[in-house]
């Protein structure tokens, strides 16, 4: 293999110019403050993590977590999601903390990718885990929390998908019943969005009339809060039942927040992580043809690290927003600049410091002679030169 060129870097790696980073910035402070109004504390986790601990735990598959060895022989693994590491505190550190817990975060989490185009191994998530809630208000806090930090991030057209797991489940179960081959063929399909592939299945299985009507059916259980009422017609087995029920209830909460226009039930939703044991969303930006963020009930999780809680969060995916939405530019502030000489040179960074401690940007440069163009090029604000131990404006 040959030696990397000096200015070459990793594939799925990327280095942030001060304009995209200021953008970053931009998101990750509003959403966080946004976060912090809702009543959520900011934590952040080591970026180093035991694999026989949050490694194994994670949803993320094995082959896509980054491992390393420590100087022990130890394996060790870069995060990659925040929601096991938060987990892991939870069972730790957090232990005696007062329930409810609300927690925040944006960090870089990693995973390892086939050499592709397009595809992140390293990547930012800005979300919220909300701990020792079981019922549809706290799943409806999350979701409303997430409309609210989609739009503090400067997202404007957006719509949550919302679905639960527990009533594809209950549908297969019925349906399909004792085949966890066939069923994970078809929940394979609707994870990615697959539906001419889905139908296409169920022609392969060679289904009774009724069954496949009942499967076709589900492709059709999108909308608003009448699709409860649907969904309920289509099955009658017991855990699909209850599933809906609780959306329709998750629902009714997001209407007193005034956010159920931002919402569609989905029942097509089933969540990309293997821990998700109820409630699923997504939101997708009108710019977008994938998610802008993800999140979903997760009440098995936290009883890996001892301590068995309910538990319900989101991510959003920094990055996608970052690139693909056009957000608002953050304005950027002009500096000051101060142009000195050697014999006026403590007087110079005096007065850099008197106008730093008062909120400006201030450069300071050793005889600088800049033209009219070249002062308009860079945007400084105001040049103040120092001669002789005096300023001179200009």
């Amino acid at each position: 293999m040959s030696k990397p060129k000096g200015f070459e870097k990793p594939i799925g790696v990327r280095d942030y110019l001060p304009h995209v980073v200021s953008k970053l910035r931009y998101i990750e402070r509003n959403v966080i403050d946004c976060m912090s109004r809702w009543g959520y504390r900011q934590i952040i986790t080591p970026t180093l993590e035991y694999y026989d601990t949050v490694g194994v735990a994670s949803s993320t598959s094995d082959s896509k977590l980054y491992k390393m060895l420590n100087n022990r022989g130890t394996t060790m693994v870069l995060r990659s999601d925040m929601t096991t590491p938060i987990a892991r505190v939870m069972g730790s550190l957090l232990q005696q903390e007062t329930l409810p817990v609300r927690l925040a975060y944006h960090a870089n989490v990693f995973r390892s990718i086939e050499e592709e185009a397009g595809r992140e191994a390293e990547f930012f998530q800005t979300g919220a885990e909300l701990v020792g809630v079981d019922s549809p208000e706290g799943d409806a806090e999350v979701i409303a929390l997430a409309i609210a930090s989609l739009q503090a991030a400067g997202v404007q057209n957006f719509q949550i998908s919302l679905g639960h797991v527990g009533f594809l489940s209950g549908l297969l179960d019925e349906a399909l019943p004792e085949q966890p081959d066939k069923q994970e063929a078809l929940k394979d399909r609707l994870l990615n969005r697959d539906f001419v592939g889905f139908r296409e299945q169920l022609t392969s299985f060679k289904l009774s009339a009724e069954q496949r009507q009942e499967l076709e059916g589900l492709l059709r259980l999108r909308g608003a809060q009448d699709i409860c009422e649907q969904a309920l017609e289509i099955s009658s087995n017991p855990q699909a039942a209850d599933a809906i029920r609780h959306l329709c209830k998750v629902w009714e909460v997001l209407e007193a927040y005034g956010m159920s226009d931002y919402v569609m039930i989905d029942l097509t939703m089933i969540g990309n992580f293997s821990y998700y044991t109820g409630m699923v969303f997504e939101g997708y930006a009108a710019e977008l043809g994938f998610p802008v963020c993800s999140g979903g009930r997760y009440d098995n999780l936290l009883a890996q690290f001892g301590r068995p809680l309910a538990a319900t969060g989101f991510a959003l995916k920094t990055n996608r927003i970052l690139d693909g939405v056009q957000l608002p530019v953050p304005e950027q502030p002009q500096p000051v600049l101060i142009v000195y000489d050697e014999s006026s040179r403590h007087e110079a960074f005096a007065r850099a410091a008197q106008l730093r401690g008062e909120g400006n940007m201030v450069v300071t440069e050793y005889g600088a002679a800049l033209d009219e163009t070249e002062v308009a090029r860079i945007g400084y604000r105001e040049i103040i030169r120092f001669t002789g131990g005096k300023p001179v404006l200009g």
